[in-house]
């Protein structure tokens, strides 16, 4: 079965390995989020991208959530003695990354093919695809202004309440080419556990982006990121509550109404699973919370079982 995935974050990364592992070689694409994206001592850093592509690699720092596993910072303490700023940490393996990009780039390649071909030399199985070749940026709105989203996320460690969401350059931006195919080539598309705010809403302002995703002829399937109503990591509950929305498996469902016909909470929400349906899509109560890898590949699976009685049924 050909999968399409919607992801960014860790959330995102989690399920797209779990499906890596269940999934034959090339039969996963995972469609980016590349709204967090950000320019640091002159090279693009592409958070998302990067996350799930070290993560399919075999490679990525699972304490941090971000970055190479035991990665050094030479590089960096040694910009930190020059002057630059040093809030966003970049590690000496990570910067290669933004290097070879940069490199690609230049030549001409797009984010898309720049991003196969990194894919391709960590030999990762599945293909990674931006939502965007375009330039889209998540703007934060705050009591102290429009921030960054990394100014927010990270410079400021994301203790601003959140008042307004904004994705600067959305209206200008067109959809890989990539992505468009994924959508309307796939077998399932899954809208990941990501934060619904900045790491869905994103690849989803791209215009035509959510058309494409409605037009799909494969079953569509959403898994909740809020778990008793928290999220397992970053902001997105927060980012809920004080945008207006319930932070919840519900408020989420709410978010996707009329783009996915099933959702997928976790088994502490079991109660919501009423309201949920009263929106109009099945809901599935599974275990979603990703510990291991046995979690990560069990969850996909029943996944993949889903997709395959959806289209049966």
């Amino acid at each position: 079965m050909k999968v399409t995935l919607l992801a960014g974050g860790t959330g995102g990364a989690k399920l797209a390995h779990g499906f890596q592992l269940v999934l034959p070689a090339g039969d996963l694409t995972v469609i980016v989020n590349v709204a967090d994206d950000t320019e640091h001592h002159g090279l693009l850093v592409c958070p998302d991208l990067d996350t799930i592509m070290y993560t399919l690699a075999g490679i990525a720092d699972r304490e941090q959530g971000w970055g190479v596993a035991g990665d050094t910072f030479t590089a960096m303490a040694q910009l930190e003695r020059y002057g630059e700023e040093a809030w966003f940490r970049i590690g000496d393996a990570d910067l290669a990354t933004h290097v070879r990009r940069a490199h690609l780039m230049a030549e001409g390649a797009s984010l898309t093919d720049a991003t196969a071909a990194m894919t391709a030399a960590l030999d990762v199985a599945s293909h990674l695809v931006p939502a965007t070749n375009d330039r889209l940026r998540t703007r934060i709105g705050t009591d102290a202004g429009e921030l960054d989203f990394q100014a927010y996320f990270v410079q400021r460690g994301q203790r601003d309440e959140v008042r307004g969401v904004r994705f600067d350059g959305a209206e200008a931006a067109r959809p890989s080419p990539a992505a468009l195919v994924a959508l309307a080539t796939a077998e399932l598309v899954v809208i990941g556990p990501s934060n619904p705010i900045v790491s869905i809403a994103p690849i989803l302002a791209v215009p035509g982006m959510r058309e494409a995703l409605v037009a799909a002829p494969a079953p569509r399937i959403g898994v909740s990121g809020i778990v008793a109503g928290k999220a397992l990591r970053g902001p997105a509950d927060r980012m809920l509550a004080s945008l207006g929305h319930e932070s919840s498996a519900l408020g989420v469902a709410r978010l996707y109404e009329g783009l996915i016909g099933h959702f997928v909470i976790d088994r502490a929400d079991e109660a919501l699973a009423p309201a949920i349906e009263a929106l109009g899509m099945g809901v599935s109560v599974l275990p979603t919370v990703m510990r291991d890898d046995d979690d990560r590949a069990s969850l996909a699976g029943a996944l993949l079982e889903l997709g395959e009685g959806m289209l049966s049924g």
